[in-house]
């Protein structure tokens, strides 16, 4: 079974006010310990513990670390659109998708048959990564890379859904 069939035979569960709670609390500290949780919203630690389970196993939620990529020491963040030509972008798309400084790949339809997100240290990290790594993967045909230079937003714990 692949990954979005997995997700999509999990079974729904409707979030109430409290699941709610928790996960406004575990956006603000992750590592909120399940007693602290219970304390701020004045119910049983078992009770914090068994909807967390809940929404994890239905995949509502997850708890993850997100990495600040400057504290990391990556200075540059760039969106690489990628023309491919001669081979599938799919097959591109899983080769680039082995590189630790790509953290995103995404196949797309428009101008570009494939998006990534990259971080380098330095403009010598960066070049290096664009002329002898990306360049050189069979297929890629053109890089138009957009240097970030300001991240006025970043959410990496946006959700699409709100209880309330």
């Amino acid at each position: 079974m692949n990954d979005l069939s997995a997700r999509a035979s999990m079974r729904h569960i409707d979030l109430d006010a409290i699941d709610q709670s928790i996960i406004d609390l575990l956006r603000t500290d992750g590592r909120m310990a399940y007693r602290a949780i219970a304390r701020e919203l004045d119910i049983a630690e078992n009770t914090v513990r068994a909807r967390v389970r809940r929404m994890e196993d239905s995949n509502t939620m997850r708890v993850v670390a997100v990495t600040d990529i400057e504290a990391a020491g990556y200075g540059m963040l760039l969106a690489i659109g990628v023309q491919v030509e001669g081979r599938s972008p799919e097959e591109v798309a899983r080769e680039l998708a082995d590189i630790p400084e790509v953290f995103s790949v995404n196949v797309v339809v428009g101008s570009q048959d494939i998006e990534i997100l990259v971080v380098a240290r330095d403009q010598h990290d960066l070049s290096q990564l664009i002329g002898e790594q990306l360049c050189a993967i069979t297929g890629v045909r053109r890089l138009t890379p957009a240097l970030a230079v300001d991240v006025l937003k970043n959410q990496p714990d946006w959700v699409p859904f709100d209880a309330s």
